[in-house]
């Protein structure tokens, strides 16, 4: 079989770019477009925190990490590439068919949001009927910054809750909200950790585990400076 000419490569670039270039497959391909990212963002992500989790805090053989290590860094990048796909293509669907065609709906985004979070992140493993703990690690994750930001906006004057986002007011309220954020979080989950740890996400009880209990016993200057028991 003969290799293909450098001629016939740049021809099938050509016509390739003239396909994805075409306006009228855009919005289509942007969908393919967002899986792709969705893909690439969750390996890069999720690699080289795995990596240093199960490499520090996990027991195990070097093949048994490296398997845990790739099985997470897959399950993170495959389900932003589901996420991604359903969200693109439920918005393209709702702004094609919705009640304005043509015209993006004022809760479009929220109703492909929800589908996605439902279809990609909500349902439980068929094998071990458990959420997925990366996919728990990733709505935690979004939640917290959704929770944040709607604590931003409800104090933005002009467009906040009554009261509380009057100039005034939001600006006090901007200004001690967060050392009580942080001192409140803390308690809370220094509290669950001593009290209710099984109730934790596994790493973050794993991490507390570490610094907090494992602290407190050594028997040798190795295992008190270089490492746990």
């Amino acid at each position: 079989m003969s290799e293909a000419t450098p001629t016939t490569l740049e021809s099938l670039k050509a016509s390739i770019e003239q396909v994805i270039l075409e306006p009228a497959y855009h919005d289509l391909l942007a969908v393919v477009k967002g899986a792709r990212n969705g893909a690439v963002y969750g390996a890069k992500v999720r690699f080289p925190h795995a990596l240093v989790m199960v490499f520090l805090f996990r027991p195990g053989t070097l093949r048994q990490k490296v398997e845990l290590v790739v099985r997470a860094t897959r399950t993170h990048a495959k389900n932003l590439a589901k996420f991604a796909t359903v969200y693109k293509l439920a918005c393209l669907l709702l702004k094609r068919f919705g009640a304005t065609p043509g015209k993006e709906g004022p809760y479009d985004t929220f109703i492909a949001g929800l589908l996605g979070g439902y279809l990609v992140f909500g349902q439980r493993s068929p094998r071990s009927g458990k959420i997925s703990s990366v996919n728990q690690q990733i709505v935690i994750y979004v939640f917290a910054r959704a929770v944040l930001a709607l604590a931003r906006l409800s104090v933005k004057p002009g467009v906040g809750l009554p009261f509380v986002s009057e100039e005034a007011r939001s600006a006090r309220i901007s200004h001690y909200a967060w050392p009580v954020f942080a001192a409140t979080s803390w308690a809370m989950v220094m509290h669950l950790f001593r009290y209710h740890a099984e109730d934790l996400q596994p790493s973050l009880r794993g991490s507390m585990s570490y610094i907090y209990q494992q602290s407190d016993d050594w028997d040798s200057l190795r295992n008190f400076l270089w490492h746990n028991k």
